[in-house]
């Protein structure tokens, strides 16, 4: 591949990532603040890196502590 190549991937490529973290980031702010979680940490986190943070939080957040609570009580 060319250097032009390259940048050019680079250019269609950036604008995509950007958009999926933020949907992310927003996505998981918003969602654990109506639950009541740590919604800047999770916020935060949704901006670091993607899938990992929406997975993390679906399993250990939302069905983890769900479980928990129907179960005690």
């Amino acid at each position: 591949m060319t250097k032009e190549e390259i940048l050019s991937n680079e250019f269609i490529l950036i604008p995509i990532v950007v958009v999926i973290l933020l949907a992310q980031s927003t996505w998981l702010f918003l969602d654990a603040r109506k639950r009541g979680h740590n919604y800047w940490l999770w916020g935060l986190l949704g901006l670091i890196q993607a899938p990992w943070p929406s997975v993390f939080y679906l399993i250990f957040v939302r069905k983890m502590i769900h479980h928990y609570f129907r179960r005690n009580r």
